[in-house]
């Protein structure tokens, strides 16, 4: 790129050609000149819009969970239409089948960028975090409807989903699992507790 044309939303570009590689070539391959070369610019527009590398790929991370929260809003406002499995299903199918698991292989093989995650999400494994409170956010809905059991153990069915989610979608190379699988598995671990709701 030519010295002093400037790049339009730089931030995103640069996030974006991390996503890309990270999806591609996975976490040992994020470099920050594997990210501008992905990107088409120069190595120093990354150190002009972030302090170091890690500082990148904690405002890399921090964003992409901030695409949880806009999908937890959305599945807790499906709560008491279709169904409970298909609701989790689908929210499942979404968070996995995109980014999420190539971010827990980066935040998980780097001790410095965890450390910084910290601040944001002080316990657990950022990303997996999030991803269970937008669960369990979903299921308390929906026992508020009446549509799973009043007993029921959120705090241990909401990581349990999440934890089967990330083991079928865990092989970044391998075919994603189709609906129907996800659907069974899903139906599966919440058959206990789904109900009819109260009239």
């Amino acid at each position: 790129m030519p010295t002093g044309v400037a790049i339009r939303d730089a931030r995103d570009q640069l996030f974006d050609a991390a996503e890309r590689v990270l999806l591609r070539d996975g976490p040992s391959a994020l470099t920050s000149r594997a990210v501008t070369t992905e990107a088409g610019c120069a190595k120093g527009v990354l150190h002009r819009h972030f302090a170091d590398f890690d500082a990148f790929l904690a405002e890399l991370v921090l964003d992409r969970i901030a695409r949880i929260d806009s999908q937890a809003a959305a599945l807790r406002n499906s709560a008491g239409t279709g169904t409970v499995a298909d609701n989790l299903s689908g929210a499942l199918t979404d968070l996995f089948g995109s980014v999420a698991v190539a971010m827990v292989g980066l935040v998980t093989s780097r001790d410095d960028l965890r450390a910084r995650l910290r601040q944001a999400t002080p316990t657990g494994i950022p990303v997996l975090t999030e991803a269970t409170a937008m669960i369990a956010s979903y299921l308390n809905a929906e026992r508020e409807l009446g549509r799973i059991a009043a007993d029921v153990d959120v705090d241990t069915l909401s990581p349990t989903l999440i934890g089967t989610g990330h083991m079928l979608f865990a092989d970044r190379k391998g075919a994603p699992p189709e609906a129907g699988a996800v659907r069974k598995v899903v139906a599966a671990v919440v058959a206990g507790v789904v109900q009819e709701p109260l009239r």
